[in-house]
């Protein structure tokens, strides 16, 4: 396991502040993000992904544009999206964005398709909120088509037919494509009939609880007659040199991103109990690079992951402390974790 599993980060492209506590634009904070995808690959990560909003509060809305700066500055790691919300986007134009982002990064190009956990991008395209389910099964049964890369005749309700038709430019190889779930097991089922890797978003209590999921996906996947696909999954967190510290860094900033979303959704404001609890035993992957270290390596053995990939990204967290986070991710945080795992 420890030579398998890969060690990965993801981003929302968080509208940050500066050093001194003053708001930062959403450029700079995109240009700022180019800076921590270059480091992630000069600390030898495997994978970065970038997330896609349409809100003030997250920088990045075109992660293919992004991604395609931070492949013109790197050589190893792979780049993706984190997620790529295909059901209000069309999936030609999706696979289209990946594969020219595929040729720019020779081959390191990888999308993880799901619905988002934000709404905003469905009136912004034209799309009817009602069709939330079909919209996002119909575009990855086409998208699933799509992969094969070969003519595609495909009829669906909502989208145009398409007849014997391929599409440019082709992708040099596979484009390797997960499908991102956040706790539906029509979701984890959906995605082993596909026969697509499976992407866990674990973003709040124990990560342990995942587990059934990662179970009924090896059982459908077989039941399906599909091989066996990895296993990822995505937490949020930040390291620093001592437990304290990062918590205390992140602690303020992390409060306000949940409270502001909270607010939206009707949910009441968390307080530094709930913090410290996920920080203990929840979904939030922060400490020294020893406790991050152990705590996803219990993780990856309570789910059977190929993946991990920590959201460093919190809020309005400043991006020195993201880079000093990434920092020791890379050079701190991976070894323990393939050395606990060998």
């Amino acid at each position: 396991m420890a030579h398998t599993i890969e060690l990965g980060l993801d981003t929302f492209g968080d509208a940050t502040v500066g050093p001194d506590g003053q708001q930062l634009s959403q450029a700079q904070s995109i240009r700022n993000l180019v800076l921590q995808g270059e480091l992630a690959d000069q600390v030898g990560l495997a994978f970065i992904g970038v997330g896609e909003h349409h809100r003030p509060d997250f920088s990045v809305s075109a992660p293919e544009v992004v991604l395609a700066a931070i492949a013109a500055k790197t050589t190893r790691i792979h780049l993706g999206s984190a997620v790529t919300v295909l059901s209000s986007d069309d999936p030609v134009r999706v696979f289209e964005r990946f594969s020219t982002l595929n040729a720019l990064s020779s081959g390191r190009a990888e999308v993880i398709v799901g619905r988002g956990s934000f709404t905003e991008s469905f009136p912004l395209f034209g799309y009817d909120l009602q069709n939330y389910e079909e919209l996002f099964e119909e575009n990855l049964n086409l998208f699933a088509e799509l992969l094969k890369q070969e003519p595609v005749t495909w009829k669906g309700r909502l989208r145009a037919p398409l007849t014997n038709q391929l599409v440019y430019p082709p992708s040099e190889g596979p484009l390797y494509t997960w499908v991102g779930v956040g706790g539906s097991p029509e979701s984890v089922v959906r995605a082993a009939h596909y026969g697509l890797p499976l992407m866990l978003a674990i973003i709040g209590g124990s990560p342990a609880r995942f587990a059934p999921y990662s179970q009924l996906y090896r059982d459908r996947l077989e039941k399906f007659g599909k091989p066996l696909q990895p296993i990822g999954a995505h937490s949020p967190g930040h390291v620093a040199e001592t437990d304290e510290q990062a918590k205390e860094e992140l602690w303020p900033h992390y409060a306000g991103l949940m409270n502001r979303i909270g607010r939206e959704r009707g949910w009441p404001p968390i307080g530094r109990d709930h913090f410290e609890r996920e920080a203990s035993d929840g979904a939030l992957f922060v400490g020294s690079p020893q406790t991050v270290a152990a705590k996803i390596v219990r993780t990856v053995k309570a789910l059977g992951l190929s993946r991990f990939d920590l959201k460093y990204s919190n809020g309005t967290l400043p991006h020195d402390l993201m880079m000093k986070s990434i920092e020791l991710y890379g050079t701190k945080v991976v070894p323990l974790v393939r050395d606990q795992l060998d």
